[in-house]
């Protein structure tokens, strides 16, 4: 039998996370020997964040994708909704692909009950086809989260002083090294006065971060640094050689988890309020599993402008670092997002299962 083909299928939104976890999960695929044709809307950040692209991943124009044979497996990310003339094709093909929706990353429990529902197309150009919902996540009973086979034997092999020398980046004896990757509206002020008591070098990444760090100068004590776009590799660098990370959406929260160091994950705000419920079903389970310092879930709150943070200390590194290795340990006891993706699309291409009948999850 030969080794399906993927079709994999990104809008970008607003921001660089939707490329950022397409572009890591068709990497993945392919080096696990399954050629990936990635359509996306609008590709420009792989300029940097992968300029040398990767063996087996085809990287086309989203509207090139109507006149295209689709693979035997179909991802559309985040509820992205295929072109139709494409999903016409599918549902003409003789054996239909497997079709996925690789759905948001949430700690909320209704992701255990929604993950691997089926969603028959009951009209439309997919007409007779069914959609399946994949949901990463942070238990046994989700899909995971991705990780390369090689991640934690890079991380451990890590030369973190080289790295950084190579980049011009040189913190002074006693000096904290954080990371600040936000969204335009993070509370920096908050950060400031969590890092007055602390000598700290702060390492500013384009766009939201380095604008906000000219409008609110940090506290003396506290110097700041900005950096150039990073590769996807070297952002990872940059997270393991910081002693805390604050991180924004879901990508850059991902890859915090692995480099095992305090970190600090603003959400994607939603209109509705969703995101606080997302942070709290998060902030309880990151509790109850790593046993983090009762500061944590203030913090976090704050930083995601759900409190003031009025009088809200900072966790000590030294709790706070050991709360993360304890997370870590525990999602690297768990198949990763791309193991558990080969595996149910292996086993529906051996045994179909029967089709449901259910409406899509709302």
């Amino acid at each position: 039998m030969h080794a399906p083909h993927w079709d994999l299928f990104c809008r970008v939104v607003d921001n660089f996370g939707d490329i950022g976890v397409c572009w890591r999960l068709a990497a993945d695929l392919a080096s696990r020997g399954r050629p990936v044709r990635l359509w996306a809307d609008d590709a420009s950040a792989l300029a940097w964040m992968a300029p040398a692209g990767a063996a087996g991943v085809d990287v086309h124009p989203w509207n090139d994708s109507a006149g295209a044979t689709p693979g035997d497996v179909v991802i559309e990310a985040f509820g992205c909704d295929p072109p139709a003339a494409f999903v016409a094709r599918m549902a003409r093909r003789t054996t239909p692909p497997t079709w996925l929706n690789l759905e948001y990353l949430s700690a909320e429990a209704w992701v255990e009950r929604c993950h691997g529902l089926p969603s028959p197309q009951l009209a439309g150009p997919g007409r007779g086809l069914v959609k399946h919902f994949f949901y990463p996540g942070f238990t046994p009973r989700t899909g995971g989260l991705l990780r390369e086979h090689d991640l934690m034997a890079r991380r451990a092999a890590f030369d973190r002083g080289a790295w950084l020398a190579a980049r011009g980046i040189a913190p002074r004896p006693g000096e904290a090294l954080v990371s600040l990757f936000c969204y335009p509206h993070a509370p920096l002020p908050l950060l400031w006065r969590a890092l007055e008591r602390q000598a700290a070098l702060v390492l500013l990444t384009p766009g939201a971060a380095q604008a906000l760090a000219a409008r609110h100068p940090p506290p003396p004590g506290v110097r700041t640094q900005p950096l150039p776009w990073l590769t996807q590799v070297d952002y990872d660098h940059l997270l393991w050689s910081c002693d805390l990370n604050l991180v924004r959406g879901e990508d850059s929260a991902v890859r915090a988890m692995w480099a095992g160091t305090p970190f600090v994950w603003q959400l994607y705000p939603q209109h509705d309020g969703a995101h606080a419920a997302k942070l709290d079903a998060f902030v309880d389970s990151f509790g109850a599993q790593a046993a983090s310092p009762p500061a944590l879930r203030d913090w976090w709150r704050a930083w995601n402008a759900l409190d003031d943070g009025a009088g809200v200390p900072a966790p000590s590194f030294e709790g706070w670092g050991a709360s993360c290795r304890r997370w870590r340990d525990r999602l690297l006891a768990q198949p990763d997002l791309c193991t558990q993706l080969l595996a149910w699309v292996e086993h529906r291409r051996c045994a179909p299962a029967p089709a449901g009948t259910g409406p899509a999850p709302g």
